[in-house]
């Protein structure tokens, strides 16, 4: 009788259900636990054979993924299908039972017994490769039974940056993490990692002289999550594991990517990961060889690898963190100017949007494109990137002759060098934080142009903050369809609906509605700083910016709060935070007569 008709097998069938709920539980632990010892291992002073002693343990950990991967193989009949539906899982469990019968035989890969950190260090990456896998992938099945709980996507999107900046604070408090015995204190990292997670490069610390490698890349892995969004990640790799996303879960990424239909969402996800993967790898690559012979790494190759990868991470998710004390500003930069080029390109793209980013540079789109050359890129397209380029031109002219002038931070230099630090400061302005000059000493016009440009950002579903190309078009076209007493709005031969209208309307206002009281109570809370110092740090910090005149470092508790609050809020979305909090619109089949009402 073949095993699974046997009666053996049938018992074990009606124990199904519950032992799947013991399973949950097990998965539960075993990942909690996982997890605990990642944190020990990376975040605690250890000896050496502490450090042994912890990843044998995280070994042994997996043979709990391994229990429950084989039992529920077991209920799939052994199923060849199980396996293909559980790639990643299948992997690295084989990998570890590949191991442990090397280890059997005597013939491991790596020591059992270690006398240095060099031996250590093999056996260390292959374990904690392996939780890490593992783990995240748990964690990540376990995101997506959160959108089972009856909340709005816009919310579910907030607690999931609540969540990634409670997890980074408490990561970054860690001794390992900051240079000193004790670790950074509670304000100092929940700031760090606020500004990190919402992608704004304001800082309470130095970053290169306070946060240790492992901090840097602590704040590395904040920067690409706020940036590219911690549920577009789960929701990717819960489709490359097969297990499917909820119109709800589909909801949110529509909502946060800024998509017309729930499909052309999912659709682009997968992207999102290729174009962030191509950009900041290919621009890592690019600063890789661009740093000058001045630089003091320059001879350090993995030193200089880290330094190009979190500035190429932090330049396209317009993050403006910099390892450097005086940012791009160093002196070892001066003659650098392919690198500066580089980062704003970077920049740029990656404040354009990652829906305009598959219209221009997607494969299908660039075949369609050729085969119908006079096929027009769509209308979001080509108001993202033509606002860009004007509000790129405009600022570099502008900026460059502001700063040019007699007592300019540009005075007395050359063309090449006036064109290229200006075309840097107007990419930079639109929220990446980045500078090559000395921001403290801008004049007061060039300042107010930064305001401006900040204030607008970059382009919807993109890394950018600010209240967006696409809300200053549209605000700007209706003031000129109001002039003309035109009745409807028009652009690019389509008819603008007037419900977008009214989005971009409450965008601005509740934007420069908050930056207004936010700057009345800093105003209030810190008297001896200039009120112009002020207006700058605010509209940086609520769109998303970084850039910094000084007054973040001089601030007391309660402006910093006021400083985080305008990051997350610019952050989540001035529109997506009203979404959230607003209660259930009533359907109205009603209207009132129409009333006359004087205006100006």
């Amino acid at each position: 009788m073949p095993f699974f008709q046997s009666t053996w097998f049938l018992r074990l069938l009606r124990w199904q259900a519950p032992v799947e709920g013991v399973l949950v539980w097990i998965r539960t632990i075993g990942t909690l636990a996982s997890v605990a010892l990642m944190v020990l291992y990376f975040g605690f002073p250890l000896s050496l054979e502490g450090q042994f002693e912890v990843i044998n343990y995280q070994n042994s950990l997996m043979g709990i993924f391994g229990i429950r991967f084989l039992i529920r193989w077991l209920y799939a009949r052994f199923g060849l299908q199980f396996l293909v539906s559980s790639p990643l899982e299948t992997l690295l469990l084989g990998l570890w039972a590949l191991e442990g019968l090397l280890a059997g035989i005597g013939q491991p890969w790596f020591a059992t017994q270690v006398e240095s950190y060099d031996q250590l260090l093999p056996y260390a990456w292959f374990v904690h490769t392996l939780a890490i896998g593992l783990a995240g992938q748990e964690i990540v099945r376990l995101s997506n039974s959160v959108v089972t709980v009856q909340l709005k996507p816009a919310a579910t999107l907030i607690f999931s940056f609540l969540l990634l900046i409670l997890a980074g604070t408490g990561l970054l408090m860690l001794p390992q993490m900051s240079v000193g015995r004790y670790g950074l204190g509670f304000e100092d990292a929940l700031f760090t990692s606020v500004s990190a997670a919402c992608v704004t490069g304001l800082s309470t610390i130095d970053i290169g002289q306070v946060l240790t490698i492992k901090g840097q890349w602590v704040l590395l892995g904040l920067i690409q999550l706020g940036g590219i969004g911690i549920l577009t990640f789960a929701t990717f790799f819960a489709l490359f594991l097969k297990k499917g996303v909820g119109i709800s879960h589909q909801a949110m990424i529509k909502d946060f990517m800024s998509e017309e239909t729930l499909f052309d969402a999912k659709k682009l996800l997968g992207q999102i990961i290729y174009f962030s993967l191509l950009f900041e790898l290919g621009g890592a690559l690019l600063i890789y060889l661009s740093w000058p012979m001045e630089a003091p790494f320059a001879d350090q190759p993995s030193v200089k690898a880290f330094h190009s990868i979190f500035h190429s991470v932090s330049a396209f998710n317009n993050a403006g963190f910099s390892l450097y004390t005086a940012g791009l500003a160093e002196p070892f930069l001066y003659h650098a100017p392919v690198l500066r080029l580089v980062v704003a390109l970077l920049i740029v793209f990656g404040g354009l949007g990652f829906p305009v980013l598959r219209d221009l540079l997607g494969y299908r789109q660039i075949i369609g494109r050729l085969q119908a050359p006079w096929k027009k890129w769509k209308l979001s397209t080509r108001i993202s990137v033509w606002t860009a380029v004007f509000l790129l031109l405009f600022g570099t002219l502008l900026f460059g002759f502001l700063e040019y002038r007699a007592g300019g931070t540009l005075a007395g230099q050359s063309t090449a060098r006036v064109l290229i630090d200006s075309f840097f400061a107007s990419a930079s302005a639109r929220t990446a934080g980045f500078n090559t000059l000395d921001v403290l000493s801008f004049g007061v016009p060039a300042c107010l142009l930064m305001i401006f440009l900040m204030f607008i950002g970059g382009g919807s579903g993109s890394t950018a903050g600010g209240i967006k190309t696409s809300t200053f078009t549209l605000l700007v076209l209706a003031v000129w369809s109001t002039i003309r007493n035109k009745r409807q709005l028009e652009l690019g031969g389509r008819s603008i609906p007037f419900d977008l209208l009214n989005k971009a309307y409450t965008i601005f206002f509740f934007a420069a509605t908050y930056v207004f009281v936010c700057t009345f109570v800093l105003a209030v809370l810190e008297p001896s700083i200039p009120i112009l110092d002020l207006v700058f740090e605010e509209v940086s910090a609520f769109c998303t910016v970084g850039l910094t005149r000084g007054p973040t470092m001089a601030m007391g508790s309660a402006g910093r709060a006021i400083l985080m609050l305008s990051m997350f809020v610019g952050r989540v979305g001035t529109l997506t935070l009203a979404f959230a909090l607003a209660s259930k619109s009533e359907n109205q089949n009603y209207s009132y007569p129409k009333a006359h009402v004087l205006i100006g």
